[in-house]
């Protein structure tokens, strides 16, 4: 199901303030490593965002989303005093660990092999 202009609009609003929350609180280095939000898709309600964080280098992904998720209603509540002239409701925040990253790098990976044995058969049929 293709999204609206609305739940396009809302979810933009409530990536730029998370990232402006995330940044002021430092939660955007985590671990050592770095967090980011990747993309925010609303529900066609607007009262639930699903939140992609993307973790770059940190060790413990799993732990370090279960940590965010349980300071999920302080970044709500926080949400919700940045957004309050602008949305009805504060939408329920979930977070989900966004893979495209380790999926390009997986693509990679697999393209170098696939050239290496490409160049490996050019070779031995000289």
């Amino acid at each position: 199901m293709e999204e609206t202009k609305r739940q396009k609009q809302v979810a933009k609003l409530v990536q730029a303030e998370l990232n402006e929350i995330f940044q002021r609180s430092g939660v955007n280095i985590f671990h050592g490593g770095m967090l980011s939000i990747a993309k925010v898709v609303m529900t066609p309600d607007l009262l639930e965002a699903r939140v992609y964080l993307s973790l770059f280098q940190i060790p413990e992904p799993q732990k370090a989303l279960h940590e965010i998720k349980e300071h999920a209603w302080e970044y709500r509540r926080s949400l919700g005093e940045r957004v309050r002239n602008q949305l009805r409701r504060v939408p329920h925040l979930e977070f989900f660990l966004d893979d495209t990253l380790d999926y390009v790098f997986r693509m990679e990976e697999i393209f170098k092999q696939i050239n290496n044995e490409k160049k490996d058969n050019d070779q031995a049929a000289e």
